[in-house]
């Protein structure tokens, strides 16, 4: 993708630093955030935001000058969000509720005031809105939905987006799985890997729906030149794998023969020491991209082992 305008609304993160990086070697970038000097989300200690890209502030709630970089813009991604690594009391869950949809609706307003609004309007979501399953898969036609708190909060998210108004744009909603990419997830994960206690989490069966992020960057990018693409969409990698696989995978490229499993009662102490929950790592995420395959993307790294030895 080359000469677009690119607006990414809480770019600041793990997945907009990758997005922003990359895209601004040949467009025009600008990236919306709450706290331009000190945001680093889910990065894990590894913030590098390019020079290049143009800062913004908002507050993902109101309309300020910043939306008038929209008035024009060819893309407009809204990845803005409170993480969800944290512990679900009730403070936390509604700031998690609200800077979801107040972001969704403010970007809608804006839009919707433009003279030229964008052609197409991403929205990240994630895959853990559908149910546990070990049973079988999920895609966007047969996946079950249900209603613990982490799939209320992709509910809510998704009917923002639904109840925005853009005649003139483009919408699609993306059902993010685990993003994979040079840092992130694989700056904790690698480090249990390397220090022998990289087991199974649990019993290891849970499925462990995983997407590379070059294929995040592929799938928008596919999105931009197929006109007639819109609606939901699950990114995730075709073969996803359970976490005992994932992990064993890990430690073979880290060449690592030893990996010390780690049982619920042992998850659970440490979610509560670190502050976050223990279904960010023991929910079973089975998730199919049905409609992408269907509709002709081509993965880059449909493999687990190929995607982390490139990565890692």
């Amino acid at each position: 993708m080359k000469n677009k305008n690119i607006i990414l609304a809480g770019g600041t993160g793990f997945v907009g630093q990758q997005l922003a990086t990359e895209w601004s070697k040949h467009n025009k970038v600008t990236v919306l955030t709450r706290n331009i000097k000190g945001a680093a989300n889910n990065t894990f200690g590894k913030a590098t935001m390019p020079a290049n890209v143009q800062y913004l502030q908002w507050d993902g709630k109101t309309i300020g000058p910043w939306a008038a970089q929209i008035d024009g813009c060819d893309l407009l991604v809204n990845l803005a969000g409170r993480s969800v690594n944290c512990r679900y009391n009730e403070a936390n869950k509604t700031e998690i509720i609200n800077s979801r949809i107040d972001a969704t609706h403010v970007l809608g307003q804006a839009v919707k005031q433009m003279t030229r609004p964008p052609e197409l309007f991403i929205q990240v979501t994630s895959a853990t809105i559908y149910r546990h399953a070990e049973d079988r898969p999920q895609d966007e036609a047969t996946g079950e939905i249900e209603n613990d708190f982490s799939v209320q909060v992709c509910k809510v998210w998704e009917q923002a987006i639904d109840a925005a108004h853009m005649p003139h744009t483009r919408k699609a909603v993306l059902r993010m799985a685990i993003v994979l990419g040079k840092g992130g997830v694989l700056v904790p994960y690698g480090w249990l890997a390397r220090l022998g206690v990289g087991g199974r989490h649990g019993d290891g069966r849970q499925m462990f729906s995983w997407v590379h992020m070059a294929d995040v960057q592929g799938v928008m990018e596919w999105l931009a030149d197929n006109k007639r693409a819109g609606g939901v969409y699950n990114v995730s990698s075709p073969r996803p794998v359970t976490n005992s696989i994932f992990m064993k995978t890990l430690r073979q490229i880290y060449n690592m023969p030893v990996g010390i499993p780690a049982p619920e009662w042992l998850l659970k102490v440490a979610a509560f020491i670190q502050g976050t929950e223990t279904e960010l790592l023991l929910k079973s995420r089975w998730v199919l991209p049905a409609r992408l395959l269907n509709e002709g993307y081509k993965f880059q790294y449909p493999d687990m082992q190929n995607a982390l030895k490139d990565l890692l």
